[in-house]
């Protein structure tokens, strides 16, 4: 019996390693599909839906992902090193910021002018997303449609996805996940959550929640070729951000005014270094070759062999069950 463990785990691990550099090789090159989808918000059309408790955009994504919010087992409990854990199931409601319960926001830029902005935020959808990249358990994926997406079953909550996103949108629920199951008061920390495009729907060819229900049409889906276009149609003397950001990504904000000034204006709102669940519009540099260093240190750190570990509890689970069945 001990031999045949070893060999699971050698060949389980073998695996792993074989997918990461697949996943490696495919996301190098950062190139979208030719089904690509493209998000383009209007921040001149929206108003923050103010006639509304909760503005549609974040009502519709909530009431079509309410299925797929998380809940934990309690009492939760800190899992070492950490010493507390995240837990936003006491605030589901919550709207003024991402939450593993809230996928999109709006937020509300009071500038030095009197004038106000809202940007509705989520993911950006990064076209070679470094998130993807340094997941060490292949949790993330992109679709042919841009949609790139945390798997719940095979997501450990390590965080690394947040820590290497420029926006730092993945945000994280204890008390759920492989975690439970493999070490929970070793490591882990529960289930990343964010924003996944729609994935379903645009694969369907069908319109995302948020941009559907917009009442101002403030947020527009189209494929990549027609969003060129469309882009070049409404961005004539405006500011256009998120086409290069981070090497390109498939949300595109276009605004009469500058996001450095929407920006200034944000900042002056956040404490430094504080992750506050508030996406910003700061000048991003791809950082596309950091990252991948990043992925390759992260699949020799020892947390694969947790993966490992529960991969082959898993396996011999499975394989009880069916005995039992026979």
């Amino acid at each position: 019996m001990a031999d045949r463990r070893t060999f699971l785990k050698g060949s389980l691990l073998a695996t792993m390693a074989m997918g990461a550099a697949q996943a490696q090789t495919e996301t190098g090159s950062g190139v979208p599909s030719p089904d690509q989808w493209i998000s383009i918000i209007d921040l001149d059309r929206c108003d923050g839906c103010q006639n509304r408790a909760v503005p549609a955009c974040v009502a519709a994504c909530r009431e079509k992902n309410q299925t797929r919010f998380p809940e934990p087992e309690k009492p939760l409990k800190p899992y070492w090193p950490q010493r507390t854990f995240e837990d936003f199931s006491n605030q589901r409601d919550r709207i003024d910021r991402l939450t593993p319960y809230n996928w999109i926001y709006v937020e509300k830029v009071s500038l030095s002018d009197g004038k106000t902005v809202y940007a509705p935020r989520r993911c950006m959808h990064c076209f070679d997303a470094p998130c993807r990249k340094i997941c060490p358990f292949g949790a993330i994926d992109r679709s042919e449609q841009g949609a790139v997406q945390i798997d719940p079953d095979v997501c450990f909550g390590g965080a690394k996805c947040r820590d290497v996103c420029p926006w730092q949108v993945p945000q994280r629920q204890a008390g759920v996940g492989l975690y439970l199951d493999v070490a929970p008061k070793f490591a882990g920390g529960g289930i990343m959550y964010k924003c996944d495009f729609c994935a379903s729907s645009l694969k369907e060819g069908e319109m995302p929640a948020c941009s559907s229900h917009c009442p101002k049409k403030a947020m527009m889906f189209l494929p990549l070729s027609k969003a060129m276009d469309k882009l070049r149609e409404i961005a004539v003397g405006r500011y256009v951000y998120g086409l290069n950001e981070n090497g390109g990504t498939a949300t595109w904000y276009v605004s009469s005014v500058p996001f450095e000034t929407i920006q200034e204006a944000i900042l002056k709102t956040k404490k430094k270094g504080v992750n506050d669940g508030r996406a910003d519009f700061s000048a991003i540099k791809p950082k596309l070759e950091e990252s991948e260093n990043w992925a390759m240190a992260t699949l020799a750190a020892p947390v694969v062999a947790l993966g490992v570990a529960y991969l082959v509890a898993r396996r011999r689970k499975n394989q009880d069950q069916a005995g039992d069945r026979q």
